[in-house]
């Protein structure tokens, strides 16, 4: 049992010593950002984490997060240029999406080209193909 307090209580200091480096609380300025980050890089870098670490790293990217979508939110993205990003990335064809997700050929082009816009059905057979979440298409 010693062993087990003697871990916790380790997981404890680690977590206030990072806790003092970067304090947990609202970031609110852009260099309270860059250091929040390096705060992170540091702790995803070091490979293995405890349990403490974890947590810290877990809050302090939800600080960031909250941060960056108040300070520089991100503008929706349309369904031609999301769908284009996701075809590049994968660096996969239209054909190649088309025979995936049964979605004509025309359709994936005319949305490429903005003449179209993707309908519920589209956006669930491509979120599955690309592995994304549905909600990553915007409606526009």
């Amino acid at each position: 049992m010693a062993s087990k307090t003697t871990r916790i209580e380790r997981g404890k200091d680690r977590y206030l010593a990072l806790v003092r480096r970067f304090p947990l609380r609202p970031i609110r300025s852009e260099g309270e950002l860059d250091s929040a980050i390096a705060a992170m890089n540091a702790l995803i870098d070091q490979g293995s984490r405890n349990e403490a670490e974890e947590d810290y790293l877990d809050v302090l990217s939800d600080l960031v997060k909250r941060y960056e979508s108040e300070e520089h939110p991100m503008p929706p993205v349309g369904d031609s240029d999301l769908l284009r990003h996701l075809i590049e990335a994968r660096a996969v064809s239209q054909a190649v999406v088309a025979a995936a997700t049964g979605i004509a050929e025309s359709t994936i082009s005319e949305v490429l080209a903005g003449k179209r816009g993707l309908n519920r059905t589209h956006i669930g057979l491509l979120a599955r193909y690309f592995n994304i979440s549905p909600a990553a298409f915007a409606f526009e």
